[in-house]
């Protein structure tokens, strides 16, 4: 995908007014790699290069706070994540196949993004939400008791 590689001028841009905004300030590094990934949707090595230089911090610093901090991405992520619960409880209610449904729907294989960068498709081990089984999210919206069909027209809901 070579889209994924791609920072756009703007997006440069705003990365070196975050940069600029932060660079005096003790402790930049964790709100500066948060607001530079809501700019790009994740952090490739080079914006992770661009931090370092701009921070006066080595580059092994700024990789090992993103691969520390599971809240942090090296991987592009669509607008609206969708987490499918594949828990045991919502396993045995058919989130399996509410994740088949949504692959195919999607067009987008589980770890993938749509080519639209929509949405990315996850299946996720619990989301401690059992007694919803089963459970999806998108984005920070829960969705309990959900059906293959109902999941799809969550989906299609969102612009």
């Amino acid at each position: 995908m070579r889209w994924a590689e791609e920072i756009s001028r703007e997006e440069w841009g705003k990365i070196d007014q975050v940069i600029a905004k932060y660079k005096e300030r003790h402790g930049a590094l964790i709100p500066v790699l948060k607001e530079v990934q809501d700019i790009c949707g994740y952090l490739p090595k080079k914006v992770q290069h661009r931090i370092a230089q701009g921070l006066q911090l080595p580059s092994s610093q700024v990789y090992g706070v993103v691969s520390f901090y599971t809240f942090f991405t090296t991987i592009p992520r669509g607008k609206y994540v969708i987490r499918v619960c594949l828990g045991t409880a919502c396993y045995v209610k058919g989130s399996k196949q509410i994740l088949d449904n949504l692959q195919r729907e999607l067009k987008v294989e589980v770890g993938g993004i749509t080519s639209d960068r929509r949405f990315s498709l996850e299946g996720v081990r619990c989301l401690g939400a059992c007694g919803l089984a089963p459970v999806l999210v998108v984005g920070q919206e829960t969705y309990g008791m959900v059906t293959p069909g109902k999941a799809i027209e969550i989906v299609r809901s969102y612009p």
